[in-house]
């Protein structure tokens, strides 16, 4: 033998056994069933109640305590004090809704103290300013009022730029973007 030559070694392929090869085979498929049900999951826009997610709602308590799980089992993050808040419901669990407020927080919220009465929260992520409410959709009609930031408004209507609203016995057109509870160019 020629002591000059570099020897290497190569393992030999492991056979593998009926049994390795059919729990090969079986984890590849449930990975595969996996992957395809999380693409179903990322696709489906109805939560297990039958109803659109993400969808917004309103609280239906002035005390709303918001959970770090879907159980009274949970421990509290914190409560709403306010009836009426809008929120956006993000996903179900059994009877419970994970919402997300207005800050970009979110929790669980128990179903019965949700409402699907559409309310809005005027400009929350504005200190000052106030936002003017018109007679009609549209900058040229009258002033009807003036709007304080975080006022909460309830919505009857949007047409994609406006929503209709009331408060306090007053009713007018305010422009959608300046609503937290409402989407983008929603429409009903």
């Amino acid at each position: 033998m020629n002591s000059n030559r570099t020897m290497f070694a190569y393992p030999c392929r492991p056979s593998f056994s009926a049994f390795e090869t059919a729990l090969a085979v079986l984890v590849a498929a449930l990975l595969a069933v996996a992957l395809v049900g999380q693409a179903f999951a990322q696709t489906n826009r109805t939560g297990p109640s039958g109803l659109p997610l993400p969808r917004f709602v309103s609280l239906k308590s002035n005390e709303v305590n918001v959970r770090v799980g879907p159980s009274r089992d949970h421990d509290i993050a914190w409560t709403f004090l306010k009836e009426g808040l809008p929120v956006e419901i993000i996903q179900e669990f059994d009877n419970w809704r994970r919402i997300r407020d207005h800050a970009g927080d979110d929790g669980w919220i128990f179903h019965k103290l949700l409402s699907g009465r559409r309310t809005g929260l005027v400009t929350p992520d504005r200190e000052t300013g106030l936002i003017s409410l018109y007679a009609d959709n549209s900058a040229e009609s009258n002033l009807v009022a003036w709007l304080e930031p975080r006022v909460v408004v309830n919505v009857a209507q949007c047409d994609g730029d406006w929503c209709k609203v009331e408060v306090n016995d007053v009713t007018g057109w305010i422009e959608q973007a300046d609503l937290y509870g409402v989407y983008p160019e929603e429409r009903f």
